[in-house]
């Protein structure tokens, strides 16, 4: 395996766009079809914890299921607690052993360094989700970007969708777009998608 990827600076780039969401704004659409802002913010807890138990492979004994997305779920502390969460995410992914043998997420067993890249894709593409549905700019890492894109690109193949309903059919874009845009268009999401005015 190559050098694992830090996740941290996405983690907190995510954190701090959560707390940048305003209360009126959790009933608002985002490019994941079918989910509110809220209900897109209770898939990043789910997930959130769901991959800091993957990297330690150690899981509450739990029915094992996809993070929920239920706007209705978010705790009064969600600005502070997922924050949170994302911060350990990160540091459990920094232990070299969390990249090693198997492990799993979402009721799926998978590779740990598998489970490792989709965790940083997850905090990536979802903290653009959540700048586009909340108005708040949003950049990424370029290292964050080619890995993310080589993990979509693997998914995504002949322009069909991933397995599994984990992406959409890409959006086309074209090849002098921004890296983070054409990153966002493997994922079935329109890298101009814009809250309705």
């Amino acid at each position: 395996m190559t050098s694992a990827p830090d996740l941290a600076p996405a983690a907190r780039r995510l954190g701090l766009l959560l707390a940048g969401v305003r209360d009126s704004q959790l009933t608002a659409p985002t490019p994941c079809e079918n989910y509110t802002l809220g209900d897109l913010i209770d898939h990043v807890n789910g997930l959130s914890m769901a991959f800091t138990w993957a990297a330690a492979k150690h899981w509450p004994d739990l029915p094992s299921a996809p993070p929920s997305g239920d706007a209705s779920q978010l705790a009064p502390d969600w600005r502070t607690r997922i924050p949170e969460q994302l911060d350990a995410l990160a540091s459990a992914w920094n232990d070299p052993s969390a990249w090693e043998g198997m492990t799993k997420a979402g009721g799926v067993d998978l590779p740990a360094e598998v489970a490792g890249r989709v965790a940083l894709n997850e905090i990536v593409v979802h903290g653009w989700d959540v700048a586009r549905a909340s108005g708040q700019p949003y950049e990424a890492e370029q290292r964050e970007i080619d890995l993310c894109m080589d993990f979509v690109g693997a998914a995504v193949q002949d322009g069909d969708a991933a397995p599994d309903g984990l992406f959409g059919a890409p959006v086309p874009t074209p090849d002098d777009a921004p890296p983070l845009d054409r990153m966002i268009g493997l994922t079935g999401r329109d890298p101009a998608w814009a809250p309705p005015v």
